[in-house]
């Protein structure tokens, strides 16, 4: 594998977790339309990192697709409300991490999220300045790989990696013809990696070393 000239971030499950805000997110909605239904923890954890269509599927099943995207439109929308305040847990290393990266190597940040999360999580990370793109599924309503291509070429780079934590990842990654770096601390598993690091600690050592 050729050194990187750049490394490109899943956000949930890498760089921090902010599920319970996630779910709140849906339950404050579910509570405005008077839908009797409480999202867990655990009901996010089996959907992290699906995108928005298949997520609804899973969660709302008994709903047809434009009422359930409906409520994953307003949910998206009681997130962006309430992450400035609510936020998440960064990962151990992650925020010192990025600025030791963002020394060497450009640095972008693409998940599955809404379109305006990714900003936030910037702003309460306190990475502004250190991140050179993002892009979110919300933007397009295209899958990953999809986007790891539309990074790769409007910044032309030459050895990206991407780096995330489910089996998703590792598929979309592979689609994209680009080399897997494996999370283990995140919310998925895989053995479809280039390489596999157990802390965010352990990989800015790595990266930092080469």
């Amino acid at each position: 594998m050729q050194k990187p000239d750049s490394l490109i971030f899943d956000m949930d499950g890498t760089l921090w977790d902010a599920v319970d805000t996630y779910a709140n997110s849906w339950n404050l909605v579910f509570e405005k339309k008077n839908i009797e239904r409480t999202i867990g923890r655990n009901d996010l954890m089996e959907v992290m990192g699906m995108e928005g269509k298949k997520l609804t599927k899973v969660l709302m099943p008994d709903l047809d697709d434009d009422s359930a995207y409906g409520i994953y439109m307003d949910v998206n929308e009681k997130r962006r409300q309430i992450l400035p305040t609510s936020g998440g847990t960064m990962y151990s290393g992650v925020t010192s991490g990025i600025k030791q990266l963002a020394t060497k190597y450009n640095l972008f940040i693409l998940s599955n999220c809404a379109i305006g999360i990714i900003p936030l999580f910037i702003t309460w990370a306190g990475i502004e300045g250190y991140i050179t793109d993002s892009i979110a599924y919300g933007q397009n309503n295209m899958p990953k790989h999809h986007n790891m291509r539309l990074l790769i070429d409007k910044h032309q780079l030459k050895n990206p990696v991407y780096i995330g934590d489910t089996n998703g990842d590792a598929e979309q990654t592979r689609m994209a013809g680009i080399p897997f770096i494996f999370v283990s601390y995140g919310f998925g598993k895989t053995d479809d990696y280039e390489l596999k690091f157990d802390d965010f600690e352990s990989l800015t050592k790595y990266y930092m070393s080469l």
